[in-house]
């Protein structure tokens, strides 16, 4: 019998219903400024966390009880936690999942052992899929867990890793694509530095950058149509990594030529690690073309590390899905729950209640955010305070027509320009009547 066998399959039950696991928010097909909700949202769980992490920390033991973990590494078992993992999907309701290749199975001793597992497991994914509907939001390859990573994998001083490391990432990408993903995503967990003693920072984003590259090239040459995504972080494992933020990502790929073949993975704890708000990133990804897919979570602000909880903040949510819609949504993104239950939470129910929690905070953001736009004051407000910048000088400026002398020229011309209040208590209070 399953682990997950005697949970109820969440229902939407409305506002005011008590049933902890059942949607208050979250209708698939409600249609939100004409799309289905699910569309809008494309919730995904994530494989690493729900299924393969054992509860454990740097100070203690796994505090999990899973029938699958602790068993022989085999196909049979990886067969195993691939059912528990699909009755859990639709136990959910969510519609789609993200995976790691060795949250899937073991990748044995050798690339070829683990291109060989990989195909086994993908061809048993590839079946459960089509018995439930479910999809698959992005794969991708762990280059940070073995110790050939401890240096980096593309950033690694040795040719040797970065071209094991091309094996892994073709494999995945390939199994990714056969599977129909809609993205492919490279976390670089240990493409940064611990000293700066032994590292020559620009050969490693040289290398970084021609990794990039080669994996572009080969998403063209399989036919993939699905967005590469970079996931920016800061630091942890390493004292810092070099997909810091968002805007350094933008920098990176404009300095190596993958503008417009490279997108981003937010992570709202990723965020919030490199000192920036979860709506900071996502308004300066949007602001550039950059934004491919999200990762919500949380971060706790006593602890200076990934804590990976299931969001909670409604206010940052709805601004966010407010900057979404007004920027015409997702693409091929969506919102994956990379996020785990308490150590503390040690019942197939807490997996539940995670998961359901998250889907009705995305929901309940995703309509007040619908609201928002609707009401239309705040978007108003903002292109009122540029207004100027739209008509007369302030489109010559942009435009290039005029030179720095011919802004002194008008600006001794005319009196000098009075400060204007930028309402921040005012537009503080309009969000609130929304949350």
């Amino acid at each position: 019998m399953s682990y997950f066998a005697d949970l109820p399959v969440a229902q939407f039950e409305g506002p005011d219903s008590r049933n902890p696991l059942a949607f208050r928010y979250y209708q698939p097909e409600r249609l939100v400024l004409g799309k289905p909700m699910v569309e809008h949202l494309r919730p995904s769980v994530c494989y690493w966390h729900s299924f393969c992490w054992p509860g454990s920390d740097v100070f203690g033991a796994g505090t999990f009880n899973r029938p699958w973990h602790g068993l022989p590494e085999t196909l049979e078992s990886a067969k195993g936690k691939a059912d528990e993992a699909f009755t859990f999907f639709e136990k959910t309701g969510i519609p789609y999942f993200a995976f790691h290749d060795v949250d899937a199975i073991s990748l044995g001793t050798s690339l070829r052992e683990g291109w060989s597992n990989l195909d086994a497991i993908a061809d048993y994914f590839a079946g459960k899929m089509e018995k439930t509907g479910l999809k698959l939001l992005w794969g991708t390859a762990n280059l940070f867990s073995h110790p050939r990573y401890q240096a980096g994998a593309a950033t690694n001083p040795d040719p040797a890793v970065f071209a094991y490391a091309a094996g892994q990432v073709r494999a995945m990408l390939d199994v990714t694509h056969r599977l129909g993903g809609g993205n492919y995503v490279l976390w670089g967990g240990r493409e940064g530095y611990d000293t700066l003693l032994n590292t020559d920072m620009r050969q490693e984003l040289d290398q970084l950058g021609r990794f990039l590259t080669l994996v572009v090239e080969h998403k063209h040459k399989i036919g993939f149509k699905g967005t590469i995504l970079l996931e920016p972080k800061p630091c942890e494992p390493t004292k810092h990594q070099y997909d810091f933020d968002s805007a350094t990502v933008h920098a990176f790929l404009a300095n190596y030529g993958l503008l417009g073949e490279v997108k981003l993975n937010i992570e709202v704890n990723h965020a919030t690690l490199a000192g920036h708000s979860f709506e900071h990133e996502i308004a300066y990804a949007l602001g550039h073309n950059l934004l491919g897919s999200i990762d919500l979570n949380r971060g706790d602000p006593q602890n200076g590390w990934d804590t990976d909880q299931f969001p909670a903040d409604l206010q940052e949510t709805t601004l966010v899905l407010y900057r979404l819609l007004q920027a015409g949504g997702l693409e091929t993104g969506g919102f994956n729950f990379d996020a785990k239950v308490r150590r503390q939470s040690i019942d197939a129910v807490d997996m539940l209640h995670g998961h359901i929690g998250g889907v009705d905070l995305l929901a309940r953001a995703l309509l007040n955010a619908e609201q928002m736009i609707l009401d239309g004051q705040l978007a108003a407000f903002v292109q009122s305070r540029y207004a100027g910048w739209k008509q007369g000088m302030g489109t010559d400026v942009l435009a290039g027509k005029l030179s720095l002398n011919d802004l002194a020229d008008i600006a001794a011309q005319t009196p000098a320009p009075q400060p204007i209040s930028g309402r921040q208590e005012m537009l503080e209070n309009l969000v609130q009547r929304f949350v």
